[in-house]
Parts: structure tokens; C-alpha cells; sequence
């Protein structure tokens, strides 16, 4: 049943995905999307993803394609180590990764396929689920058409792991995913503490660094985190963030602080397809006024 409802949806998005989007608001929020004109956070996401030209989000929303964007940025350095790209799953050449790496769909959404010891990796299962992958056309079934134009590549990167600073507040990678409004940084989310439950426990902050758990929905899947130190460096990935998006009227952009070093995560224009239900609706309010639309 829920394959046959996902590939409803998926049909629907492809021919009409505003009525999707209305669809899928209304039953997640039990009301109606307000696009004329919209007002909050989630609102003004889809009014940008259906009404105006995405394909630079198409090229950003690409993990593989997006480095080239960094670069142009002048930020080189906090790309993360890249090891290859392959178009298709059988093509992927495990002789030439190290012991540790991630490896990635660059169309699709996650954390990736974790490779702590190549020695203990079963090939031909990896191959496999990429092969089922690459097939996927991610992002119909949301209504988020700029993803459903990406081409389903994979990529091997350096596995990020915690540093000794981060360690103390975070038994996974501590995830800073800054809020841009019309280039101007406004928010930090910061997830901490994942487990493979796909839980994780959540804090939002502003740029002087003040937490503001009301403005957050926990839940048991997301989770009150505990108020941590800024980064040390929290003054330069700001900077970063701004400079990554300085073109756009909405952006998440998702960095990590290890070691001293800021390294670039992904940039996400549609942020939980544009349904956040971890947000307040004040909170959605009060976002969606600082932005404005083209």
C-alpha cells in the first residue's frame, strides 16, 4: 500500500504538482496553503519551488554538481575530500577508496552508505542498493520538481567524523544548518546526538548565539537538545553561509565545524519538502516575514 500511494503521488507531482503540494499541506497541517500571496517559512518555500524558475536549485540540490558552486564562491576549502563519481553502481571502483568513506546518491536525500572498514564491505550489496537508487526519481512524490531533474550519479567522500571540541556535546557530527534570508543569515539549527533510529535532538539559534527551543515541535523523533557552546569558529561559517547564499530569497545551508576547519554539508531550498511541522507556527510566521519573494 504505501509503495502504491508513493507512485500515486509521484504521478500527480509530475502532472500536477501544486495540487500535490495542497494535498499533502492539508493533510500534514489540517489546512489550507495560503499562496496568494504566501506568508510563512513554509508557504513562501512552495510558492518559490512552484512558481518560479528552480533550475539553479536543480544545479545546488546536486552533491555533485554543487561543488562547482562552492568553488565559484571562492570557498575551495571547506569542500570535503572527494574520492570519485560514477553513473552507475557497477562502475563504482572500490580499489581506489580508502579504508573509511561515505558514499552518496547526488539526487536523492540522507545520510549516505557509511563505510567504516572496507574490509568487512559487502560489494555486491552495496551495488545493489545503489543500482535501486539510481533508478529512483527522488522528489515527485514531495512536489519538489527540482529534484526530480538532478542526474542520479554516485559519489565517495571523506567520512567526516567528530573532533575532540564537538565530542563533548554530540555523539554523532554535530549538523549547523543556517537559515539565509535574502543572503542574510538569521537562524542555526543545529541537530545533535542522531542514532540510527533517525532520531536526533534539536536546538535553533540566533546569530548572537541565544538558544530558542520555542521556537521548535519535539516530538519523540525529534528531541530537546541541550543548549552547547558556539563553535569556535562560528563567526567564519557565518560569513560562509551568507556568501553561499547571497542570490537566493530562502536557503538552508549546511556546514560542519571540525578540527577548526568549516566544511561544507549541502544547501537545501526545500527543507522537509517545505512541510516543517518541527517548527512553531509562530516561528514559521516570524521567518517568513524577513523573506522577500522576487
Amino acid at each position: 500500500m504505501k509503495k502504491l500511494l508513493k507512485h500515486l503521488a509521484a504521478c500527480l507531482g509530475r502532472r500536477h504538482p501544486e495540487w500535490l503540494v495542497r494535498l499533502r499541506y492539508l493533510a500534514r497541517f489540517h489546512k489550507r496553503i495560503d499562496l496568494n500571496p504566501p506568508k510563512d517559512l513554509n508557504e513562501k518555500i512552495q510558492y518559490l519551488s512552484l512558481r518560479t524558475d528552480t533550475s539553479v536549485w536543480t544545479r545546488l540540490s546536486d552533491k555533485y554538481a554543487v561543488r562547482d558552486y562552492v568553488r565559484e564562491c571562492g570557498l575551495e576549502s571547506i569542500l570535503n575530500t572527494l574520492y570519485g563519481v560514477w553513473d552507475n553502481a557497477d562502475a563504482i571502483d572500490f580499489d581506489i577508496l580508502p579504508q573509511q568513506f561515505i558514499l552518496k546518491a547526488t539526487h536523492g536525500s540522507g545520510d549516505g552508505f557509511v563505510v567504516t572498514d572496507k574490509t568487512q564491505l559487502d560489494v555486491r550489496e552495496v551495488r545493489r542498493v545503489f543500482r535501486r537508487t539510481l533508478k529512483e526519481t527522488y522528489g515527485l512524490a514531495e512536489g519538489n520538481l527540482h529534484y526530480s531533474r538532478i542526474t542520479p550519479r554516485v559519489i565517495a567522500e571523506a567520512l567526516l567524523v567528530n573532533d575532540e571540541w564537538s565530542s563533548r556535546y554530540s555523539t554523532s557530527l554535530i549538523d549547523y544548518k543556517f537559515w539565509c534570508f535574502n543572503g542574510r543569515a538569521h537562524y542555526i539549527l543545529i541537530c545533535t546526538n542522531r542514532t540510527g533510529t533517525n532520531k536526533s535532538e534539536l536546538m535553533t539559534y540566533d546569530t548572537s548565539w541565544n538558544p530558542h527551543p520555542e521556537y521548535c515541535v519535539f516530538n519523540s523523533h525529534y528531541l530537546q537538545g541541550e543548549p552547547i557552546p558556539p563553535p569556535p569558529n562560528l563567526a567564519e561559517m557565518l560569513e560562509v553561509s551568507e556568501r553561499l547564499a547571497a542570490p537566493f530569497p530562502v536557503v538552508r545551508v549546511d556546514l560542519y565545524s571540525l578540527n577548526g576547519r568549516i566544511v561544507f554539508g549541502e544547501m537545501t531550498f526545500t527543507s522537509l519538502g517545505g512541510f516543517m511541522n518541527y517548527y512553531t507556527p509562530a516561528f514559521l510566521q516570524k521567518a517568513g516575514s524577513l523573506i522577500n519573494l522576487p
